[in-house]
């Protein structure tokens, strides 16, 4: 058996060094070629007049009052198709001339048109006369200008971001108003001016907000009509959107019925160890009266987000999901006869009571009234929060792009509205990737490409949650359908419940990030039919257990969410005063693909980087081995840091620049790895931070960028000393900029590359070489990648610092190599090591 040994947390401080980004090489800028400056503007001169005038004869049309009553028009600027369209120089905060949107239309051949919304008060009529003056008299002026194709009036269709067939024509929707605020300006004075237009309109509006950066979402139940007519009214809207209806989680599941055996489990289940750790469970209640469930679920922690329910489960999902929550699986604790260890809690808010329920609701306020019922009754709690709950994909434009929704998940994750950020109010949450159907595989033809085409569901894009998919190890078919029914995964592959991030742009996270398991599918060829077997599900706790009901089955998505929380929760028990940041570090940085992933995903006998695209967006990191995640062995070591920086600075003349980067020298046992020679090592790095959102369909790019601040790492090349590392990647201490350094990187030996690991707000790659050459590779930086604290100066974030965890390790292949004990000493005696370990009580997996 392999030992168990601590993990070490080494209680460095990272040296800081001044720090300028070295340019990427992004590629020219794609502008629009124009035979004549002065007549190109002159067009726009007269569609500008046009579109003022418009304005003026809509609203008379209308009968709304003057145009001055909403102090402006709103303007739908088209870039030329295949061209760039410079959207940052449509704005002027200053003045109050304000980019609402950006979007993109797919015109055919390859082709793409950049459209934006923006809205220009009436006291700012001359705020785009000024630049195409400046254009026709100026050749290196206002490029904007030359960028533009056409300018007309905006009407819903131009604020519109959910699919255009959406919109409500006749029958009013519940649609998302995202308003545009300033930083200096008082929330509820912009909700109450809003929520007044839309009384004097008899527009219905939900008492509900979601607040980010310059933007607040609200809600409202309205047609195309009254849409038109809050846009004409409020000189506020940034966006419409439809508002989605949470699915996929009330399943028809076989029933199994194994009651005599609860009572023998319940009188084995341990719970003296048990800490202040919880897994939180937002669903749809529990029925804590469960003979299994009653010794982690107490009354008070039962909450329901609606006060008008019951806090208890009468869909049974919730309780389903409560059985895997608690023990992981069921299966072979009922088959063992050994006490059962639980060393977590349960706590369970209601957000549904059933299927009836679904209605549309800003799910993102939903979601942080439902986490902070919570937290108000045990505000202490070592917290993993677990939703099951996701909508449809048609609901946005899903291809990785924020939701108010996901937002929203980011902003609960980091703090990021919260007055006093503190280690108890960062989270750790899990989030299901969403379940691809029986219906989509048969319409598909078979379940890879059904999985490939069933894209993350809102809100699982968000940065900060760990987004869980499935895998499978359920292959057993019960012996009287053998030879007709056959299982659709083989063990070990990614469950045909799945969803993949494939057709995402690659600038979008990594998602999933793990996967748990989620059951299989069979499948009958003679018949050509699909059976849900539940032989092929993972067993838990049924709400029916007091008519003879014990067991149900549950799997996809659910199951292996709910799996995700007891991991979360478990490492949070055994380190206690680690980070959220750290445990999900670690998570993701135990985690391995199997042969099964790799062979159905793989189209290359030697992978390259596209194999790997498809294996991480598909299966993500791949299945989280709890024992690596909280033990190290003597063989394999895991060293924790924890730190924080400071991206960005603003100078005494006002600009704001990168500040600093982080260099962390790595302890490694250097001749004990020189003794190995040639020997092929490991060394793997996980990155983890949490980002403050920005959402708002506004390009996502220049000072728009989601992202409060990324951050990325580096490790020197075996053959490249310190001067030379920090040439290649800080432009700060270059004394020429041609003096880039003597090496390049070896990113051959990265196995995932730079480009597949460098998105989201979590970064892990593995390293191989020979132990010789990972003796010198022992330095690691953290650095910064810009964001909107640095460019978006009026929200004074400029100075915030990030936190950051760091999880390293070393594997050598043979297991009688101490490494652990020289990594330890080696720390003890050049820098500190701090046991946090704190419980060393037996966990059952």
């Amino acid at each position: 058996m392999e030992s168990r040994l601590s993990n070490l947390y080494v209680n460095q401080t990272a040296r800081a060094i001044d720090y300028t980004p070295v340019s990427n090489n992004r590629g020219t800028s794609n502008f629009p070629p124009r035979s004549s400056r002065r007549s190109h503007a002159e067009h726009l001169e007269i569609a500008l007049r046009r579109a003022w005038e418009l304005a003026e004869e809509n609203q008379e049309a209308i009968g709304t009052v003057s145009i001055a009553s909403r102090h402006g028009v709103y303007l739908e600027i088209k870039g030329q198709a295949g061209y760039d369209l410079i959207t940052k120089s449509l704005e002027n905060i200053t003045q109050h001339v304000r980019l609402c949107n950006v979007k993109t239309e797919d015109v055919g051949e390859d082709q793409k048109i950049i459209n934006s919304t923006v809205f220009v008060p009436e006291n700012k009529r001359d705020f785009f006369v000024k630049k195409l003056n400046k254009y026709k008299e100026t050749e290196n002026e206002e490029k904007v200008i030359g960028t533009i194709e056409s300018i007309n009036l905006a009407f819903v269709e131009a604020l519109w971001m959910s699919d255009r067939n959406e919109i409500p024509t006749t029958d009013p929707k519940w649609c998302e108003v995202w308003l545009m605020y300033e930083s200096d300006e008082k929330i509820e004075k912009v909700i109450h001016e809003f929520y007044a237009i839309c009384n004097e309109k008899n527009i219905q509006y939900k008492d509900q907000r979601i607040i980010f950066p310059e933007r607040l979402v609200l809600g409202v139940r309205a047609n195309r009509q009254q849409l038109s007519e809050l846009q004409w009214l409020s000189s506020r809207i940034a966006e419409f959107r439809i508002m989605v209806t949470p699915t996929g989680f009330f399943d028809n599941l076989s029933e199994t019925d194994q009651r005599e055996f609860v009572k023998d489990l319940s009188e084995r289940i341990d719970v003296s160890s048990r800490s202040n750790t919880s897994v939180c469970l937002l669903d749809t209640g529990v029925n804590n009266g469960h003979e299994l469930l009653k010794p982690l679920l107490f009354d008070e922690n039962m909450h329901s987000v609606d006060v008008s329910q019951s806090a208890y489960d009468i869909a049974d999902h919730g309780t389903r999901m409560a059985g895997i929550a608690a023990y992981f699986t069921l299966e072979d604790k009922l088959e063992s006869s050994d006490p059962i260890v639980v060393n977590h809690f349960l706590e369970s808010v209601k957000l549904f009571d059933n299927s009836g329920d679904n209605h549309r609701e800003l799910y993102g306020y939903v979601t942080e009234n439902a986490i902070s019922l919570a937290e108000i009754q045990s505000p202490e709690t070592n917290r993993s929060i677990c939703m099951a709950v996701t909508a449809p994909t048609n609901a946005i434009k899903n291809d990785g792009r924020p939701s108010s929704w996901s937002g929203a998940i980011d902003s609960i994750i980091s703090g990021a509205n919260e007055i006093e950020q503190s280690d108890i109010n960062r989270k750790l949450m899990f989030v299901s990737a969403g379940n691809t159907l029986v219906e989509e595989i048969i319409e598909a033809g078979d379940a890879k490409t059904a999985v490939i085409n069933h894209i993350i569901e809102d809100p699982a894009q968000a940065w900060n949650a760990i987004t869980v998919g499935a895998y499978t190890n359920k292959y057993q078919i019960p012996e009287e359908l053998n030879g007709t029914f056959q299982p659709v995964a083989e063990p070990g592959c990614f469950s045909p419940f799945t969803s993949s991030s494939l057709m995402w742009s690659d600038k979008w996270p990594v998602k999933p990030d793990i996967v748990l398991e989620g059951g299989n599918l069979s499948y009958d060829e003679n018949s050509d039919f699909y059976s849900e077997l539940p032989d092929l599900q993972l067993l838990t706790t049924s709400m029916k257990f007091e008519t003879g009901k014990s067991f149900d089955t549950i799997s996809m998505t659910s199951s292996a969410t709910a799996q995700a929380a007891w991991l979360g929760a478990n490492i949070q028990h055994h380190y206690p005063d680690l980070w959220p940041e750290t445990v999900r570090a670690l998570i993701i940085h135990s985690a391995d693909w199997t042969d099964s992933m790799k062979n159905a995903l793989f189209e290359n006998t030697s992978p390259n980087r596209a194999d790997y695209r498809r294996l991480l967006r598909t299966c993500g990191y791949g299945v989280p081995d709890f024992s690596k995640a909280i033990w190290s062995a003597s063989n394999r070591v895991n060293l924790v840091i924890e730190d924080e920086i400071q991206p960005f600075l603003k100078k005494e003349n006002g600009s704001v620049t990168s500040n600093e980067m982080h260099i962390h020298n790595i302890p490694w046992p250097d001749d004990v790895l020189l003794s190995l020679g040639d020997e092929i090592v490991r060394m793997r790095v996980t990155l983890s931070y949490f980002i403050e959102p920005g959402p708002g369909e506004v390009g996502w790019k220049d000072k728009y960028r989601y992202p409060s601040c990324r951050l990325q790492f580096d490790v020197n090349n075996s053959t490249e000393d310190h001067e030379n590392f920090l040439k290649r990647i800080n432009k700060a201490i270059r004394d020429d900029e041609e003096d880039k350094g003597d090496v390049k990187n070896d990113s051959n030996r990265w196995v995932i590359g730079s480009s597949n690991r460098n998105v989201g707000s979590i970064h892990s790659d593995i390293w191989e070489g020979t132990a010789g050459e990972l003796s010198q590779s022992n330095r690691i930086a953290v650095y910064p990648i810009t964001g909107w604290w640095k460019l978006r100066t009026n929200l004074q974030k400029f100075n915030s610092k990030i936190r950051y965890s760091l999880v390293v390790s070393i594997e050598a292949p043979e297991a009688e190599i101490d490494l652990y004990t020289v990594i330890k000493n080696k720390i003890e005696s050049e820098i500190s090591v701090e046991n946090r370990t704190t419980v060393s009580t037996e966990i059952t997996y």
